[in-house]
């Protein structure tokens, strides 16, 4: 047996971190795990819903958003409204009888004034009416609206009026589309053409 001491090298760096481990685990609070009902089956878990973009979360409902519409007025109340007018319509017209005696009654306004209105507005607008020597004043698109006035006018009307009445509106929207035709088609040209080039010496 030899007489020369033995030594045994221990790494203290592996106590030290079991130790601090340790101590870190008896800081830290326990959980305790959560108690399961005798008997529970598996639960379904729903996740919460999202907002889409289709569904904002700001999103006011419809009825908020659109104005409510008033109430339409009693048949009383219509009544009374069109007695009033036609009352002030008649102290209108005597006046304007009083100031110009040779004017006469004016006929009362039927469904042909309408039609004609709207005639002469949409002519107008295609630059009917100008004066010699001015340049017309085109207004397509108000034109193009008065039109299509005109053609919801024989669509709603249709079957509720007299031979007359359904005869002058056809020629009307007729005429009215034609001329309509007529200057779109010389716009269109007039775009298409290129543009002259200015005179020698005008450069």
């Amino acid at each position: 047996m030899s007489d020369t001491p033995k030594f045994e090298v221990i790494d203290r760096r592996k106590f030290k971190a079991e130790e601090e481990q340790e101590a870190a685990q008896a800081q830290a609070p326990k959980l305790e795990p959560e108690p399961m009902e005798p008997h529970a089956g598996p639960r379904l878990v729903v996740p919460e819903s999202k907002p889409g973009p289709e569904t904002p979360v700001d999103a006011a409902p419809k009825e908020a958003i659109e104005p409510e519409m008033p109430s339409a007025p009693t048949t009383e109340e219509s009544r009374e409204q069109k007695s009033a007018y036609d009352a002030s319509a008649q102290r209108l017209e005597d006046l304007v009888r009083a100031q110009n005696p040779a004017l006469g009654a004016q006929p009362p306004v039927g469904f042909e004034h309408l039609v004609q209105q709207l005639y002469v507005s949409a002519m107008i607008q295609m630059g009917a009416g100008t004066q010699e020597g001015q340049r017309p004043r085109v207004d397509i698109l108000g034109a193009r609206q008065t039109i299509d006035m005109l053609g919801v006018l024989a669509e709603k009307t249709k079957g509720n009026l007299n031979d007359a009445e359904e005869r002058t509106l056809e020629t009307v929207l007729f005429e009215v589309r034609m001329a309509f035709l007529e200057l779109t088609s010389m716009i269109t040209l007039q775009g298409m053409q290129p543009s002259q080039p200015p005179p020698p010496g005008k450069r």
